[in-house]
Formats: structure tokens, C-alpha cells, sequence
């Protein structure tokens, strides 16, 4: 993809998200709800249409967030708030338990599903254990970076990360379809003319493997994709941030305390990050020297110190953009895994496991200050369990049919693209609010804006 068509696709995408706010701002009836209000007046938990409305948008959004590896969580924000009429805070804080249950009935499917061309899990729990800490450390610097971060500001970090990754993502979908097309010719032409062992040419004739797979049951599956050290240690590392929030929230901000506190959350990130660098580097320059040119997991890289810096600085960064946009980090973390070489099957099975932990570490912290109503929560979260599971069955079906795992990598960038749309018109209208009332447009001191 060449410049030109880059900035041209973003600003087509920032056109239409200014012309859909001033849509909204002329007719402006669904928002009866001010947009960035703080109160704790949450709406009641009854049947009308606008909660027919979110379930329908919850179910659909967390069906293909899930299947993308995304979460869906710039969908589910402006669904709370423009539809529903939460304030910021508890959408944000309901967004993360929809992304929870979503991703947790994900993980249960796909921990019954078999690689698709390996005979390994089909969660690379090693590129789970690489990202996974420096993501969780990257999304706590960026919730406190949120509070300094001006609106605008944010809202350009929105359209710009967004539209950029989702049109990444499009035109590798593409690139990946015509590898399926080209591939699905070759098929085909093997199987219409195939010459069997006595050298007789046989037409439409059935191909089949010649070393077929063994057949499993679902909990023979089950058991092969599940890693259980490698859980423990994920385990781990989620309890000791969960720890550390809690007492960190206890505390007099700005305290040296806090300080403290919210610093050894680097020692936790960078001791696990640093271990699976050493066994994936050792691994690696012991394949090499052997002459083995298969990868250690998933990703076609050769893990040199070079390569590893490259993902710990994606991991931190990737959390820090998603703790400062709100979307927990899977819009990075997904894209992220195919562009090193992560087949989509895997790298939505994968991100999605990695979700599963961040978005339930935040569902615990928000309760505990009490950010949303249990009602809502529990049937948001039902609900999103549901879509999870029959997003991944539905799309792991179509997938079989059709041959063409570039199915997940255009839902990926479909999820990103519209996330990119309603946040970006949510945040324009409210800077532009922001800007007609005179309201302070700069930075935030830290400790005095808690």
C-alpha cells in the first residue's frame, strides 16, 4: 500500500466521521444522554427498545470482535453511551465485562478446535507468554496517561491508530485471498487429474493425504491444547497485577507509596517477558545451528535480541495506546500477530486468550470500586457469552466450507474500521462541545486531576 492511498483512506475516514457528527448534531434525537457525564444515576435494567437495540448490536459486536481477536470494545462504548445512557466511566467499565465473557466462551471453544495444519495447540501459549505481561503493564501506563491526555488528543490517537491498523489489515486479507485462490486452483487440478500407483491416469478422482491425521475427540483435543504450566504462570502473573491495582487504588494518589506500588508493576512484566526471551532465543540459535529452519512457534521470525526488543516495544506500546484509547490492547495485539507471520486461526485464538486476562483483571478492579451495575453486567456478560461462542462456530464453520482464513483477517479490519467511525464521531462531537463552551483543551496535571 502506497502513501498516498494511506493518507487518502485516513482522511476519507475522518471526513466521514465529521460529517456523521454533524448529522448527529443536527438530529440529535437518540442522544438524550449528555456524552461525558460522570454520574452515578445508572439507567434501570428493563425491556424497551433500547435495550433490544444494545443486545442486538452486543451480540453481533462481541460475535465478530471475538473472531477477529479484538474484543470490540470501541463498539461497545458508544453503544452504552449514546443508546443505553451510561456515563463514560461505567460504558468503559460494562465494555470490558462484555469483552470478558466474549473472549472466556472463545477460549472454551477454541480449546476444543485443532490446528489447522499442526499437530500443536492452537494457542501459541509462547507468544501468549511474550505479550501478555508487557500489554497488562502497557495498559495500566496508559489508563494513567488517559487522565493527563487532553480529549482531542485522544480522539486523533482514535482515528488515526484505528483507521491505519484497519486498513493494514484489509489489504493483508486481500493479500491472503489470492493466496487462497491460487492455492484452491492447485487443488483443483490436483484432483482432476491425479495418476495412482500403477501409473494410470485417473480423472476427478477423491485426493487424499497420504499420512491422514489422526482423529481426536473433543476432550482428547481439549487436553493436547491445554498447557498447564504455561497457564499457571499467565495465572500468575494476572493474580500479582491484580494485587498490586487493588493496594495501588487504596492509597493517597501521587503518595510515595503509590509510586512504589505502581513501579513494581515493571519488575513482574519485564521477569516474565525477559524468561521467554531467553528460552525462545536459546531455542531458536539452537535450531539454526542444527540446520532447522522451522520456527520456534507460530511467528516466521528468527528470534534474535533485535527482533525481541521489537516485540517487547509492540507489547508496551501496544497496551499503553489501548489503556490510553479505552479498547484494552487487541486492537494492537491482533494486527500485530499477523504481521509477524501468525496464521489468522491462530492469532485470533491466541489474542483473544490474551484478552481473556487483561479484561478480566479490569471486570475485578472495576468492581471493587463499584463502576457498574451487577444487572447490567450480568446480562451484558450473558450475552456476550453467547455471541463469543456462536461467532466462533458460525465463522470456524464458514471457514471449513469455503477455505479461506482470510475470512478472519477482513473481520478484524471491519471491527477496527467501525470502531474507528463511532469513536471518532463520539469524540469529535465531544471536543468540538468542548471547544463551543470554552473548556480547558490542554494537558492535566496527574495528581491534581484524580
Amino acid at each position: 500500500m502506497d502513501t498516498g492511498g494511506f493518507v487518502a483512506f485516513l482522511l476519507s475516514g475522518f471526513s466521514i466521521a465529521v460529517l456523521s457528527v454533524l448529522y448527529l448534531g443536527k438530529y440529535n434525537t437518540l442522544l438524550q444522554y449528555p456524552i461525558g457525564s460522570e454520574s452515578k444515576d445508572w439507567p434501570e435494567l428493563r425491556f424497551s427498545w433500547r435495550i433490544v437495540l444494545a443486545t442486538v448490536i452486543g451480540f453481533f459486536g462481541s460475535a465478530f470482535g471475538t473472531v477477529g481477536g479484538v474484543g470490540g470494545g470501541g463498539i461497545f462504548v458508544p453503544m452504552l453511551t449514546l443508546i443505553v445512557g451510561f456515563d463514560t466511566k461505567s460504558a468503559a467499565a460494562l465494555s470490558k465485562c462484555m469483552i470478558m465473557g466474549a473472549s472466556a466462551s472463545s477460549v472454551w471453544y477454541n480449546l476444543r478446535v485443532r490446528h489447522p495444519c499442526r499437530e500443536v495447540p492452537i494457542i501459541d501459549y509462547d507468544l501468549a507468554l511474550l505479550f501478555q505481561p508487557m500489554l497488562m503493564l502497557g495498559i495500566t501506563v496508559g489508563v494513567a496517561l488517559s487522565v493527563v491526555f487532553p480529549y482531542w488528543l485522544i480522539t486523533v490517537l482514535i482515528i488515526i491508530l484505528f483507521m491505519g491498523t484497519s486498513s493494514r489489515s484489509f489489504f493483508k486479507g486481500i493479500e491472503m485471498w489470492k493466496e487462497e485462490t491460487i492455492l484452491k486452483k492447485e487443488m483443483a487440478e490436483q484432483q482432476e487429474t491425479f495418476v495412482n500407483s500403477r501409473g494410470e491416469l485417473l480423472i476427478d478422482a477423491e485426493y487424499d493425504p497420504l499420512v491422514p491425521r489422526e482423529e481426536k475427540t473433543a476432550r482428547e483435543i481439549l487436553r493436547f491444547n491445554l498447557r498447564w504450566k504455561r497457564l499457571l504462570v499467565l495465572l500468575l502473573v494476572w493474580v500479582c497485577f491484580l494485587v498490586l491495582q487493588v493496594i495501588k487504588n487504596n492509597m493517597a494518589v501521587c503518595s510515595a507509596w503509590y509510586w512504589l506500588v505502581f513501579c513494581l508493576q515493571f519488575p513482574i512484566a519485564l521477569g516474565v517477558f525477559g524468561y521467554e526471551c531467553v528460552n525462545l532465543y536459546k531455542e531458536s540459535k539452537k535450531r539454526r545451528s542444527m540446520g532447522n529452519t522451522e520456527s520456534v512457534c507460530e511467528a516466521t521470525l528468527e528470534w534474535t535480541p533485535l527482533q525481541l526488543a521489537f516485540c517487547a516495544l509492540c507489547g508496551i506500546l501496544g497496551g499503553t495506546v489501548g489503556g490510553l484509547l479505552g479498547s484494552g490492547g487487541g486492537f494492537i495485539l491482533g494486527p500485530l500477530l499477523l504481521e509477524i507471520g501468525v496464521i489468522p486461526q491462530v492469532a485470533s485464538a491466541t489474542a483473544t486468550f490474551v484478552m481473556m486476562f487483561s479484561s478480566s483483571l479490569s471486570v475485578v478492579e472495576f468492581y471493587l470500586l463499584k463502576r457498574f451495575p451487577i444487572p447490567y453486567a450480568l446480562y451484558l456478560i450473558a450475552v456476550s457469552i453467547l455471541a463469543g461462542f456462536w461467532g466462533q462456530f458460525f465463522i470456524r464453520k464458514l471457514i471449513t466450507f469455503l477455505r479461506r482464513a482470510s475470512l478472519i483477517v477482513f473481520i478484524l479490519s471491519a471491527v477496527i474500521f467501525a470502531s474507528a467511525l463511532t469513536m471518532g464521531v463520539i469524540g469529535v462531537e465531544t471536543s468540538i462541545f468542548m471547544i463551543q463552551n470554552h473548556e480547558f483543551m490542554g494537558f492535566l496535571g496527574f495528581c491534581s486531576s484524580q
